[in-house]
């Protein structure tokens, strides 16, 4: 049989790091992360990056693969994780991807497609308003005037929010309208899971683990990293909050709970992502569940 990638999916906070590592070890291999973040060696707790216990459990890639002053994206992520699969095949049929970036999955299956140039009249305007109004006006613009990335992309990306202004700017067209239509063949199969909880059941583990990420030091995580703050890999949840903080902006409490409410926000879009894949298979985080329903579509044993 072709070699199978498993692919677990899901938003934030619903259990893929442990699952993933139950369903590797089971099957004896590996796991490459497809997670934007947690690929960043100086990020750690504000990222929820796997333990040392589970980093031991089974080999990991993409994670602490790069630096933060790195420049890392979906395309960056499709050549790794290729050359990267391709190698663990040599030893293993089945080789596992967790992860919650969408674009990053999507990159993997089916590509990337090329996107127009953009003017760089229009690139100097947007960078301009942005220093000059803020990440506010980034968002209100957007939806404004691409609302598919809106509903879709990483509103609390500065970064990621200029970059679909300046396309849908130049071009007339959603950026995410340029992510959706080139499909290459891949030498594997894939057997796509999503994991789900009831929302309320979510939004709790998402609060009560921010709070655990604040008990294990994330206040001082991002204190080590404040003066690269302007770098793309900060431009996140978890610590553009409490950068807020130290620029005395909002209150720490204040930053807490906009941590919350920005994960919870950020666990919404993923889902909205994650559903409109026809292919992918629902469960709960039920390591047993998932194991049965691989070895049906592998004809394991």
């Amino acid at each position: 049989m072709k070699p199978v990638c498993i692919i677990i999916a899901g938003p934030t906070a619903v259990g893929k790091t442990q699952l993933a590592v139950d369903v590797a070890h089971h099957f004896n291999t590996s796991i490459i992360s497809a997670d934007s973040r947690q690929c960043y060696q100086e990020l750690s707790i504000g990222v929820a990056k796997p333990d040392a216990l589970q980093l031991a459990a089974v080999p990991h890639y993409f994670i602490g693969s790069h630096s933060i002053h790195q420049t890392v994206n979906a395309a960056d992520f499709e050549s790794y994780a290729l050359k990267t699969i391709d190698h663990l095949f040599e030893k293993n049929k089945i080789v596992i991807m967790a992860g919650g970036t969408g674009l990053y999955l999507r990159a993997f299956e089916k590509g990337l497609d090329l996107i127009p140039a953009v003017e760089e009249k229009i690139r100097i305007e947007v960078i301009q308003g942005y220093e000059d109004n803020g990440k506010e006006w980034l968002q209100q613009c957007l939806i404004n005037e691409d609302s598919l990335y809106a509903q879709q992309g990483e509103m609390q990306n500065p970064q990621r929010m200029m970059r679909a202004l300046e396309v849908v700017r130049s071009t007339g067209k959603s950026i995410v309208s340029f992510q959706q239509n080139q499909t290459k063949e891949r030498p594997f199969d894939m057997v796509k899971i999503g994991l789900e909880l009831p929302r309320e059941i979510l939004y709790e583990r998402i609060n009560q683990r921010v709070d655990a990420m604040m008990a294990a030091g994330l206040e001082e995580e991002a204190r080590s990293v404040y003066s690269f703050r302007s770098l793309n890999a900060l431009q996140t949840v978890g610590y553009s909050e409490l950068f807020e903080y130290f620029d005395g902006k909002i209150s720490r409490a204040q930053s807490i709970e906009l941590i919350k409410q920005h994960t919870r926000n950020y666990a919404k879009r993923q889902m909205t992502w994650f559903k409109k894949d026809t292919q992918m298979k629902w469960f709960s985080p039920d390591v047993g569940d998932v194991i049965a329903y691989i070895r049906s579509q592998t004809n394991l044993a």
